[in-house]
């Protein structure tokens, strides 16, 4: 019996559409900017851009570890047309701009003081960085360390692939 129902569900499987296996779409989210003038809209960037959100918290000591990491990897990307938004969870804005300030962030960030848009993405602790798709769609999830080459590893397949140099 037990037999029957595994090979049953390797069959239902087997038999989905590929389409029932993709990633999950990202919540829609709007942001106000730390710098207290912009607003971060995500649907702008549907059918644009790669979207990395990372949610971080200035009393996050891996936030604190891979802060200057985060930042690299930003400015490698921004040419190449991703954005990155850093969201600070559970922070005063004082130190958000502090932590921002600390690490050189030249990225745009915001507050989620009570994890209202954390937790539409699945948060279960700082840091968290989800990496959206041109489409909308969270192509990968990552819950503690996610350095640079981790990120790269989750954007170059999204990206084209660079021009080679002629000779």
């Amino acid at each position: 019996m037990l037999r029957a129902l595994g090979l049953s569900l390797v069959l239902a499987l087997a038999w989905t559409s590929p389409a029932a296996w993709a990633a999950p779409s990202a919540p829609a989210f709007t942001l106000r900017l730390l710098d207290g003038k912009k607003t971060l809209d995500s649907r702008s960037y549907l059918g644009k851009q790669v979207l990395v959100v990372r949610f971080q918290a200035s009393w996050c000591r891996l936030c604190v570890r891979e802060a200057s990491g985060f930042e690299r990897a930003y400015r490698k990307y921004k040419p190449r047309g991703v954005e990155f938004v850093g969201i600070q969870v559970q922070d005063t804005p004082g130190d958000a701009r502090k932590f921002l300030q600390a690490h050189g962030a030249t990225y745009p960030a915001g507050l989620d003081p009570t994890l209202k848009i954390a937790n539409r993405f699945g948060f279960k602790g700082t840091p968290y960085t989800v990496v959206i798709s041109q489409k909308g769609k969270m192509v990968a999830r990552i819950h503690g360390p996610a350095d640079e080459a981790r990120l790269g590893k989750a954007i170059d397949p999204l990206l084209s692939p660079r021009p080679r140099p002629s000779r």
